[in-house]
């Protein structure tokens, strides 16, 4: 999720026992796919080479003759037709200038040779890989990418700033693959997160700077120091990997139960503690909400971004904007939801954000509900979300005469962000807000579980959460559904 700040004013394994059949719940995943990256950042963490090692699983039911990668990292380019930044954003998220950035593929081979590949999709995009033969069901493919990242200087997932270097969405990473839809391929765009992957296995060696300290996804199993500082990293059955650098960084951790939760903030920061509070406090409360978190580790960054905050597996980022504790907290509770919404509950977030934002909001409100200490009261957020809702259907009909308010859409048929954030953040939380005033809160609680427990380390559709939701609140929904996510609903 790539959010603004949110609080009162919306649109502002199980571990991986490799290569087998994984049960969590009623959850059953096939053998995943396994990524190893060999990482050396450049002496000014700038820029960094990287050999990325993947064994590909086809679990399609079809013969496959290609790979198909993101180069998400290819967004940031001079010359790239979709801007990750918007407009109205661009001065904050370039604070020095229009800077580039962009990845380099260097070598594409095998076993026996190297690979011809070629630099397609809409916007130099995708990576496609021949394969030597078909690659039927089931079936392996191991390959290796040779790759260079130029970063930006933006306060972007990928790019530098004067507090941090992030480095998220950077790697070659497996389009998904769908029968009769083919190989997802879409662009990176400035509203949400145009993010969808399959989970996977990863093995993550990083070489960087000693006076940098390291946040990432997964957990650290070696650590050497020296000139330079070399951190091994392992993470099972995740969705993506990403990591950020700083030399500012400050941290405070605490144990709750056998995962260890901290709070990365800068040296100097007042309030180390009380974010590392609010973090404990919505990781204990979804994990009882919701279900288990299978990790070991949760990280919670402080960094240079643009937006709210940002999800990754085991890592969420908050912008280090100055904005007040309470919106602080918002959005940390905020991003810490999505480790169950999108993290483990996976979704095409290009073609259906709601699944995760609304949801994910909803989630948000649910917890400010049952915590009180925050002064941030459920049927005030409510009200507040109606209002603002309201006030944007107004001014943009009085501008434009009309406006679209379907929440199901992809993200570039949103026209600004505004309109992304009010319908998919403001309205689909309201959406799930009036669903458990009619279903009533013990029946959305067995949903919103039932739904974790089926579809954890999956990507559902939207029809599938709708006939999860059916099922555990024991009413028809379909209806209530598509008159909320195709516009139809009118709020007043």
């Amino acid at each position: 999720m790539k959010k603004l700040a949110l609080s009162l004013f919306p649109v502002v394994f199980c571990l991986l026992l490799p290569l087998f059949l994984v049960g969590c719940g009623e959850t059953e995943v096939k053998q995943v796919s396994e990524y190893s990256l060999d990482i050396a950042m450049a002496e000014d963490c700038k820029s960094l080479f990287a050999v990325e090692q993947i064994n590909y699983v086809n679990n399609s039911e079809n013969s496959l003759k290609e790979i198909r990668f993101h180069l998400y990292a290819n967004a940031f380019r001079e010359e790239a037709k979709s801007s990750p930044v918007s407009v109205s954003e661009k001065t904050e998220a370039y604070p020095n200038g229009d800077s580039f950035g962009q990845i380099d593929i260097k070598n594409v081979y095998y076993s026996q040779g190297n690979l011809d590949f070629q630099i397609g999709g809409e916007d130099y995009n995708i990576l496609i890989v021949t394969l030597p033969e078909e690659l039927f069901p089931e079936e392996i493919f191991s390959l290796s990418i040779d790759f260079e990242v130029s970063l930006a200087n933006v306060h972007h997932r990928l790019g530098y700033g004067d507090n941090t270097v992030n480095c998220a969405n950077f790697y070659p990473i497996a389009c998904v693959y769908k029968e009769g839809d083919g190989w997802s391929e879409s662009l990176y765009h400035s509203n949400g997160d145009p993010f969808y992957s399959d989970v996977a296995n990863y093995e993550v060696k990083i070489t960087y700077p000693s006076s940098y300290s390291l946040a990432s996804t997964g957990k650290v199993t070696n650590q050497e120091e020296g000139e330079e500082s070399v951190t091994h990293i392992e993470a099972s059955m995740v969705r993506d990997f990403a990591f950020v650098l700083s030399q500012k960084f400050d941290k405070v951790s605490q144990m709750v139960g056998d995962v260890t939760v901290t709070y990365y903030g800068y040296v100097g920061d007042q309030n180390l503690n009380s974010c590392l509070d609010t973090s404990v406090r919505a990781f204990q409360y979804f994990c009882e909400k919701f279900g288990d978190y299978p990790y070991k580790n949760l990280s919670v960054v402080k960094s240079n971004f643009v937006y709210g905050g940002m999800e990754f597996p085991n890592l969420v980022l908050i912008s280090d904007t100055s904005f007040e504790q309470t919106d602080f907290d918002y959005v940390i509770v905020h991003e810490i939801a999505h480790q169950w919404w999108y993290g483990l509950v996976g979704n095409d977030e290009y073609n259906y954000a709601w699944q995760d934002e609304s949801l994910t909001e909803f989630s948000t409100w649910l917890f400010f509900k049952d915590n009180s200490g925050y002064g941030l009261d459920y049927n005030a957020l409510v009200e507040n979300a109606t209002n603002s809702y309201k006030y944007f259907v107004k001014v943009y009909t009085q501008i434009l005469g009309s406006v679209d308010t379907s929440i199901e859409r992809p993200l570039d048929q949103f026209e600004t962000q505004p309109e992304y954030a009010q319908c998919v953040y403001t309205k689909g939380a309201l959406m799930f807000a009036t669903m458990q005033e009619m279903v009533g809160e013990k029946k959305m609680n067995r949903a919103m579980q039932s739904y974790f427990e089926k579809f954890a380390y999956q990507n559902p559709s939207p029809a599938d959460l709708i006939a999860t939701f059916n099922k555990a609140t024991g009413y028809n929904l379909e209806g209530f559904f598509r008159s909320w996510l195709d516009g139809k609903v009118v709020i007043e």
